[in-house]
């Protein structure tokens, strides 16, 4: 189906790399900055921004996220639109961990996140559902603010893959299955419309 004056193209894309990527820690209220790979990327982004073109730049208020946008906004003049409710999940005491350090600690409730991790999320952690719906008003309000225009959106990867499920009608705890991860700074292309969402890429890398 042709886009239509009543569709909106979302391409949602990951930060870049951060710090804790290395060891795979949990950040998602922390304000993490960029690895010099991560600058890279959200170069590679902002090239990418530029040889297709979009029309308005969201991103999420952690510095992560703004600080991957900047290149792309640099490269089409255009000024970012910061979303609070796109901000990651707050992933509570496993927050600066990695999920190994958790299983040492709590194997039984690693066990049961790994099986379920929305009806098990993390101790202290906020709740999947929650942050889905949130993350799905956000995008639903931005579709809806740029009928018939391309938007690029830079958030977080627990968030969009709640997001993604949420608007695919994926049950959201398959969501650590179904999308195991989304590579940093590669774009997932949504066409919304009417109140519905149609996938038209996932992770697409901006360079090779």
């Amino acid at each position: 189906m042709s886009t239509t004056s009543r569709s909106t193209t979302l391409l949602l894309a990951r930060h870049g790399q951060t710090v804790w990527h290395a060891d795979n820690r949990y950040a998602g209220v922390s304000d993490v900055p960029l690895t010099d790979e991560g600058r890279a990327q959200a170069e590679a982004l902002g090239r990418w921004a530029a040889a297709h073109p979009v029309d308005a730049i969201w991103t999420s208020t952690v510095s992560r996220a703004v600080a991957t946008a900047e290149p792309a906004c640099r490269a089409l003049g255009l000024v970012p639109r910061r979303e609070p409710a796109l901000r990651e999940c707050d992933f509570g005491v496993v927050e600066g961990r990695t999920l190994a350090e958790f299983e040492a600690e709590n194997p039984v409730r690693a066990k049961a996140f790994r099986a379920d991790p929305v009806s098990y999320p993390f101790p202290e952690a906020e709740d999947p559902r929650t942050a889905a719906a949130r993350g799905t008003r956000a995008l639903r309000h931005i579709a809806a603010a740029h009928s018939g225009e391309r938007v690029l959106v830079v958030a977080h990867n627990t968030l969009l893959r709640l997001v993604l499920c949420s608007a695919l009608s994926i049950p959201l705890g398959e969501y650590r299955r179904v999308l195991p991860s989304l590579g940093n700074a590669a774009i997932t292309e949504l066409r919304v419309e009417d109140g519905s969402a149609a996938l038209l890429s996932l992770n697409v890398p901006c360079a090779p």
